[in-house]
């Protein structure tokens, strides 16, 4: 059987999928942004997680057959319409109380069950607690198509793994948890990917499996972050060096390597509130899981007091000081600013007075206003600071001379701990 994909949702995990995939199969990249899609026709990924060469070698300018390959972009329901494949890639973040919020998800069911027919698949991605797909999603599309699960069309799970920025650990060189609604689905499901996946994949027994499998990987970096956070807060009130404590314990062959800093991005900052949520559903409290989240969620305003206690041991007057961050991208070299933890520092400093400036030259300044309400410059400032703060590391920023941007008594402060010279460091 010749297999028609559509990709729903172009953004950091969609697009480098939709790329692979039209490699070897016919693929319909669907996304509700126009302004997206035409930016992608045009051969151009302004998240540059798809190189513009390698955009442009999988290109295709009219929607192509099932018996053809390559990458057709589109935002029109009639372009998906004879795909007998649904990948949805969408975002699933949590609200304002830290609360799922399934509403992408859901408005992507319904697309699909606009134009799901029979015997079509429809797999999702995106990062859910388990029961999600099966309970939350698939009955929106048996809502709007009027077909029935598993009688008329079928579903796969597929968490994504794709890290934003990193040019190593590519999709296709990461191994693929997968999972189908049935036996023969799920062997279907599992050799899609497989026909594109270098590093092969790994055929989970249920989708509830494959669910729990892909919460638990960001949960699990989350609660071990947490720990090295505080002990970052432990050992600064001691005046001991953090990274010097890490680098001793690492010796040891079984110590995993951590290291302290903001949590923030699309997953680790989000998806253990997703276990939580379903954990507290079913009577219980999930003790380590939500205590990791407070401590990294309190980060921010923690390097915001560590930077003014700094100031003030350096007689800096704090009121109206004019402070310089580095970056306000969730991650270095790479334009996400998806649930950046940088923005609570800035929001903690300027509570105590100061004027914060935000450079990033990777981050869209437009892009990080509309988010966030901050004004942010690609450009190298030229004035003096009485704080300097090393938020992202950047490969542009590794190369600055931190010297240009210090008044006579200034301080610089690194977030990340990879500066040789700082007068304090998380």
């Amino acid at each position: 059987m010749q297999h028609k994909i559509t990709v729903l949702g172009l953004g950091y995990v969609g697009l480098p999928l939709a790329r692979l995939f039209a490699t070897k199969f016919a693929v319909v990249g669907f996304d509700i942004n126009k302004i997206r899609v035409q930016e992608l026709k045009s051969g151009s990924d302004t998240t540059l997680e798809v190189s513009d060469s390698l955009l442009s070698s999988v290109l295709v300018e009219k929607n192509p057959s099932s018996t053809t390959i390559g990458l057709f972009c589109s935002g029109d329901l009639k372009d998906i319409e004879d795909s007998n494949i649904y990948i949805i890639t969408v975002p699933t973040p949590v609200d304002k109380n830290n609360r799922p919020d399934l509403t992408p998800l859901i408005k992507a069911s319904e697309t699909v069950g606009k134009v799901i027919k029979k015997g079509d698949i429809v797999i999702y991605e995106s990062t859910v607690y388990p029961g999600a797909t099966e309970e939350d999603c698939i009955p929106v599309v048996e809502k709007v198509s009027g077909l029935k699960f598993n009688v008329d069309f079928f579903a796969g799970y597929s968490p994504e793994r794709i890290n934003p920025g990193d040019k190593e650990h590519t999709v296709e060189k990461i191994m693929k948890v997968t999972s189908g609604s049935t036996p023969e689905i799920a062997q279907i499901v599992n050799n899609i990917y497989k026909a594109v996946i270098l590093a092969g994949t790994h055929l989970a027994p249920s989708i509830k499996v494959a669910e729990a499998a892909k919460v638990i990987e960001n949960s699990q970096r989350d609660i071990n972050i947490a720990f090295v956070n505080e002990l970052a807060k432990i050992f600064n009130l001691m005046d001991i060096n953090t990274h010097d404590v890490l680098e001793a314990a690492g010796t040891k062959w079984n110590f995993l390597p951590f290291k302290p800093g903001l949590v923030g991005g699309h997953c680790i900052g989000v998806d253990p509130y997703y276990l939580a949520q379903k954990a507290q559903e079913y009577g219980y409290h999930p003790e380590i899981i939500l205590a990791g989240r407070r401590l990294n969620d309190s980060m921010g305003q923690y390097v915001a007091s560590q930077v003014i206690k700094t100031m003030i041991k350096k007689d800096i007057a704090v009121n109206n000081a004019k402070i310089l961050m580095l970056g306000i991208t969730f991650k270095e070299n790479c334009p996400d600013v998806r649930n950046t933890k940088i923005v609570d520092v800035i929001a903690a400093l300027e509570d105590y007075g100061t004027c914060v400036t935000v450079y990033d030259p990777w981050a869209n300044s437009e892009e990080v206003i509309h988010e966030y309400g901050i004004v942010s410059t690609t450009e190298i400032p030229t004035e003096k600071f009485d704080a300097i703060i090393l938020g992202v590391a950047h490969q542009e920023f590794l190369k600055l001379d931190l010297v240009q941007f210090k008044k006579n008594e200034a301080i610089v402060y690194d977030v990340k701990g990879i500066l040789q010279e700082c007068d304090s460091k998380l």
